[in-house]
């Protein structure tokens, strides 16, 4: 089990955090901490929108705190710095309330979101569950892991907020063997210790690495467009996660991501369509 600390005083909600400064306008601040090849990654960006969402939401009165569902277009690179978001609410509903949010740097959309948000219920069990987590190594069975063909940079990638440790069954390209199958798998945590929540599991299912990896792909995946269901609130610990690539065609693949908590409840979903290339 995972130590906790504060959620307050988390290096992920520093990161995350918003200020009012007009009427569904916030200001964000995109922190180096949470990037990739020093570019900010998608789940990043999806859960600063879903917290701009969600904020907005309470100071209108709405009591739907968590974001259940949301969808991000990335129409442009975004960049570590100053960056502003604008909500606003589609529609107002008894379970479910509907929010766009767009994330804006130097006056352009970097990322446009739709948000579902409401109140994931407490200690529900699943009516069906055909989902089955994979078989692996406990995570000091498994390898600590960095990004593949950047140098460490210590406080300057999500590696150093994220404990990643991939199952070493995944990890064979790291030593030049490609592998049949299109996945990665492995457990993560806060590095600082804070436990995951409905909004840090936005983050959490896009933080392994592309499942092209293991047949050969080369360079970064950068994704054109993410969806995450958030399915229940998680218990404090590590996450078991697993992606895999379905279809690569045309230089595009999908990847579906799959989240566990330490009960062996699936706490998130995602799928996401990337570019990618491989080197032949």
């Amino acid at each position: 089990m995972t130590e906790t600390v504060d959620e307050s005083t988390s290096r992920f909600a520093a990161a995350t955090a918003v200020t009012s400064v007009g009427e569904g306008t916030y200001r964000a601040t995109l922190d180096e901490a949470f990037t990739i090849m020093g570019k900010p990654n998608g789940g990043y960006l999806l859960a600063i929108a879903a917290r701009a969402a969600t904020a907005h939401l309470g100071a209108l009165g709405v009591e739907h705190p968590h974001c259940l569902a949301a969808a991000a277009s990335y129409v442009r690179a975004s960049a570590v710095g100053e960056a502003e978001v604008v909500v606003e609410v589609r529609r107002v509903g008894r379970t479910v309330t509907h929010v766009a949010a767009r994330i804006l740097q130097d006056g352009e959309v970097a990322v446009e979101s739709l948000l579902s948000c409401g109140r994931l219920p407490d200690g529900h069990e699943a009516h069906h569950d055909a989902i089955v987590a994979p078989t692996m190594p406990d995570p000091e069975g498994c390898e600590r892991t960095t990004l593949v063909g950047s140098p460490p940079q210590p406080g300057r990638s999500i590696l150093d907020s994220v404990d990643l440790r991939l199952d070493p069954a995944t990890t064979g390209y790291v030593r030049g063997e490609l592998a049949d199958d299109a996945e990665v798998r492995g457990w993560l945590r806060m590095a600082d210790g804070s436990a995951f929540d409905p909004l840090s599991l936005l983050l959490a299912a896009d933080t392994l690495p592309p499942a092209t990896f293991p047949i050969g792909s080369s360079g970064w995946v950068p994704t054109i467009q993410l969806s995450v269901y958030v399915r229940r609130v998680p218990v404090a610990g590590w996450l078991l996660a697993r992606q895999r690539a379905q279809l690569i065609s045309g230089g595009l693949v999908d990847e579906t991501c799959e989240l566990w908590d330490e009960t062996g409840r699936v706490v998130a979903q995602a799928v996401q369509l990337a570019m990618v290339r491989f080197s032949d």
